[in-house]
């Protein structure tokens, strides 16, 4: 098939042409355009006219979409318990033997849980394995393997080669990151502003050294660091947790956890997708139920003893997949990333001259000194991530927490954000607590290293 010409405000798509059996890997960079591209497949912009082929998207702008219709439907308050919300196993809809046949995606533990109470990697799974039970002509994939662990990134590997082999499905792939492509994808397409700039077989496209030079980061090129704000000195420990348990009903997620960081001890949590990673993350914030069931201590305060969540988060910074879904708010990427400062979802308040300032600077920092008016919403899912980054370091928290925080990052992004984290570790004002299925993320700074089993 050969989609036809297509112009937008966002989209120059002058000829791509994909016969049957090809596998697609696009790449490109945060801005890029893959967003609009994977939306104007879905809705069948690119196709001949009289063509009738079915498309299905896996993409985090469709989590979110899903996870904002949850919401909607959410009867809690109405009721004498939590709503969990549409199970997977009635999402899925289907037959024992359909979901036998991606055990590989290990779907048990979640059939019977709700969407919303499902993490990242959870929904992207369940969202990837509708799409899969539908058997659509054209499977998009937008960065299939971010927010998984690496087992279920390898099986799911091998699952799309035999899919791509068996030639039912076209799969055509969207990726950041250059190291994602496989050598079973047949043909690489380089998106750039809207436009395909380089399209041909994996081979010549790879092999051009040109390509590698454009995706390096280059931290020279970065605007000087923020000058310090003044931060209180950090208690010892900065936290503590004492045999913590989490479970809902009869499922113990985790339990006798003991977890110990002093001031500048760097951690790093590694485990599979449902070890526990971001719950245990979400304790320390105080954004889960149970952690006033739980000895637990975080910047001196112990978690019930008539703290404000205020005085928590005043020190602390965030960057999750949790925290990312929940900006549903308007705003500019300028207000959102001035509302680290309240330790607000969106702006509420007056902020200071020196705070727009700091907050311009960090904006410059992330790579988005031009879209500080711009819709927080409106942006592609990585530009916010880098917003919400922005927003996490404005204020220089001596805490920082960060939960799987370069998903959705591209090559450069992702280097950039690590960049951050050395230099922050250097300047030894901020403890940094971080969650990353990323081998090429344990860096040296992460002195401490938890790893949790499912």
């Amino acid at each position: 098939m050969i989609f036809q010409q297509f112009k937008t405000q966002n989209l120059n798509i002058e000829h791509w042409p994909i016969e049957p059996g090809q596998c697609w890997a696009v790449l490109g960079r945060n801005g890029s355009g893959k967003k609009h591209l994977a939306q104007a497949l879905l809705d069948q912009q690119l196709l001949p006219e009289n063509n009738h082929s079915t498309f299905s998207l896996i993409s985090f702008e469709e989590q979110q979409a899903f996870y904002e219709e949850e919401l909607k439907k959410d009867d809690t308050d109405f009721m004498d318990k939590l709503d969990p919300g549409t199970t997977v196993r009635s999402l899925l809809n289907a037959s024992d033997d359909e979901i036998e046949s991606l055990k590989f995606l290990n779907l048990e533990s979640i059939l019977d849980r709700g969407y919303r109470l499902l993490s990242s990697g959870e929904s992207r799974k369940a969202l990837l394995a509708q799409a899969l039970i539908q058997k659509p002509d054209y499977l998009i994939l937008d960065e299939p393997y971010d927010s998984l662990d690496k087992q279920s990134k390898l099986e799911l590997s091998l699952f799309f080669s035999k899919l791509a082999a068996n030639k039912e499905t076209q799969l055509i792939f969207l990726f950041n990151d250059i190291n994602e492509v496989d050598n079973w994808h047949s043909h690489v397409a380089i998106l750039e502003k809207g436009e395909l700039i380089v399209q041909g077989k994996h081979h010549d496209i790879l092999n051009n050294q040109d390509l590698h030079a454009l995706l390096d980061f280059d931290a020279s090129t970065l605007p000087p660091w923020p000058e310090s704000l003044e931060n209180a000195q950090a208690p010892d420990p900065i936290v503590q947790l004492n045999k913590a348990k989490v479970s809902y009903g009869e499922t113990v997620i985790f339990d006798d956890i003991d977890l110990l960081i002093r001031p500048g001890e760097h951690t790093l949590l590694t485990g599979p997708n449902g070890s526990g990673k971001s719950t245990i993350l979400h304790l320390i914030t105080g954004d889960h139920p149970q952690c006033y069931g739980n000895d637990i201590s975080v910047l001196g305060f112990k978690r019930g003893s008539g703290e404000s969540i205020w005085q928590l988060k005043k020190n602390i910074g965030i960057v999750s997949p949790e925290l990312h879904r929940n900006h549903r708010v308007s705003g500019s990427a300028l207000e959102i990333t001035l509302s680290g400062f309240f330790d607000s979802i969106g702006l509420y308040e007056a902020a200071s001259p020196l705070q727009i300032s700091h907050a311009k600077h960090w904006l410059t920092l992330v790579g988005l000194e031009q879209k500080t008016s711009a819709s927080f919403k409106a942006l592609a899912y990585g530009e916010q991530r880098l917003v919400l980054i922005a927003r996490a370091l404005v204020k220089q928290p001596a805490l920082l927490i960060c939960d799987e925080p370069t998903q959705g990052l591209d090559q450069i992004n992702r280097h950039r954000f690590l960049y951050f984290l050395e230099h922050l570790s250097s300047q030894q004002q901020t403890t940094v607590v971080m969650a990353s299925h990323r081998d090429d993320e344990h860096l040296a700074l992460f002195k401490h290293h938890v790893t949790l089993e499912s």
